[in-house]
């Protein structure tokens, strides 16, 4: 739809339109009239900069984001000296919002030195009451605070700071709506994420995910293979299908579609070479997924499958729905199925209750499954879930050990995993120049694993043969085969 509308011919002499997304072209439009004499005034466009903070959900909203700024008008940096600066926060941990905290502190100098300044903050650290009150209280020179269930009304948002004076708030509780076709500025334009789900139903008892995200709602397939179309004919060669948890998207269409379905779909889409996807939830991991990853020449050879931890006993304590021998046979049958996948996986050390027989029981599922590799994390009382609540939270000396065994386990078998492949030949899809060596490219094998290897930087966006000659614990130096090779 962005492509068809050309917002110099939008009235914004007339009231916005009621319906979505048309009313949102109507305020990037009104938007591009304040950049206009924004430039006359200061002889330059203002600036941009969105911070980024958390998971692939916060990546893709922050590409829309982008997007409508740019469409407005504003000239995109990464410097947070910006005339616009906003933070997409994430609230998963308590270190995450402790660093927007710490990065609102130097903006506020900057806000002295630039009063025109404008700052504002998004995403999921956005959704708790409890910090929309200390902002109020301690940070009143933020100037636009919104959340994850009205991100796409970000434009109309964007005018209100530049007509109304003081700190705008603007926080829903929960939707049903889903508004796509807006403006997007992708980091990469060979590969996109696309989101197929908002939300979460699961409520884990550590998760604060379904109190800021909402409950599970799925896209309509037909709106999703139209996006995936349109990119194809873009030149993106990759998409990663996106949701809080995939295996149970369609659950709640008029017409129900499981994931499985919309991945044959999908695959059918011309110029769409990789399809990759997550997070899988264990406990809705169904034979027919993989069956239809087993078929695939499409669906990447990796699944990022988390496990948070081994015990069963800590495992209904998290209200997890599973149980370790479960999990492992799952992990069993998609190896068996899919010898050339590659699984990760997340970890949580130290909920509360944990004992180190507990531990032992999560390093024992990896040791039995061998990750490529795994996101370990100490665990972070969130304030709001039931784990919060729960009386025997573990003593940092206890957890730090915990968490160093399951490290140095996992680290040990993920690198025995990934070299496996050394001395045979990949197919590389070519992402960007390596950030260390300008004579190096850096790609991303089909398992997700990563290869530095010499070559042009025309290479970019294409997917090439690379032979793995060194395996370099997580990565691989590899050398790029020219047709000479044979």
């Amino acid at each position: 739809m962005f492509n068809e509308i050309d917002l110099d011919k939008i009235d914004i002499d007339s009231g916005p339109p009621i319906e979505e997304p048309a009313r949102q072209y109507y305020f990037i439009a009104k938007c591009r009239e304040w950049v206009r004499r924004f430039c006359e005034n200061y002889g330059r466009c203002p600036t941009a900069s969105i911070q980024t903070f958390g998971c692939q959900m916060n990546a893709r909203d922050s590409e829309k984001l982008l997007g409508i700024l740019r469409q407005a008008g504003y000239d995109i940096t990464e410097e947070e000296s910006a005339d616009f600066v906003l933070f997409n926060t994430c609230t998963v941990r308590d270190n995450a919002n402790q660093r927007v905290y710490g990065r609102l502190g130097e903006l506020k100098s900057l806000k002295k030195q630039n009063p025109a300044m404008k700052i504002a903050l998004c995403g999921c650290m956005m959704q708790e009451p409890t910090v929309i009150e200390k902002l109020r209280a301690s940070y009143r020179f933020v100037d636009l605070i919104f959340g994850t269930h009205n991100i796409f009304r970000f434009a109309e948002l964007l005018c209100r700071t530049y007509e109304e004076q003081g700190m705008i708030v603007d926080i829903w509780e929960d939707t049903e709506q889903i508004v796509e076709d807006l403006p997007v500025e992708r980091k990469y334009p060979f590969k996109s994420g696309i989101n197929i789900m908002f939300g979460c139903n699961n409520f884990c008892s550590y998760c604060i995910v379904p109190y800021v995200r909402g409950r599970e709602r799925s896209r309509e397939p037909e709106d999703i293979l139209r996006e995936i179309r349109q990119l194809a004919a873009q030149g993106v060669a990759e998409v990663m299908l996106l949701g809080q948890n995939v295996n149970s998207y369609g659950r709640n269409l008029k017409k129900p579609i499981n994931f499985a379905g919309l991945l044959r779909e999908v695959e059918k889409i011309e110029g769409v070479e990789r399809i990759r996807f997550m997070t899988s939830h264990p406990k809705d991991l169904s034979d027919e997924l993989i069956e239809v990853m087993k078929e695939s020449g499409k669906i990447c050879r990796h699944l990022h499958l988390p496990l948070q931890s081994g015990s069963n006993r800590i495992l209904e304590r998290m209200n997890r729905r599973y149980t370790k021998e479960q999990y492992l046979a799952l992990a069993q049958k998609i190896r068996q199925e899919i010898p050339d996948i590659a699984i990760t996986t997340d970890i949580i050390v130290g909920f509360p209750g944990e004992t180190m027989e507990d531990v032992e029981d999560t390093i024992d599922v990896i040791r039995q499954v061998r990750y490529d590799n795994a996101f370990t994390f100490i665990y972070s009382k969130r304030t709001g879930t039931p784990a919060a609540a729960m009386p025997d939270q573990v003593p940092e000396e206890q957890v730090r050990e915990g968490f160093d065994r399951v490290l140095k386990v996992v680290q040990d078998t993920a690198r025995e995993q990934v070299a496996r492949y050394q001395g045979q030949v990949a197919k590389v899809l070519v992402e960007e120049i390596n950030d260390h060596d300008e004579s190096l490219l850096t790609g991303r094998m089909s398992n997700n694993t990563l290869v530095h290897f010499p070559g042009s930087p025309e290479l970019i966006g294409r997917i090439v043969p690379v032979a793995l000659e060194k395996c370099q614990g997580f990565y691989y130096m590899g050398r790029l085969l020219l047709e000479t090779d044979g």
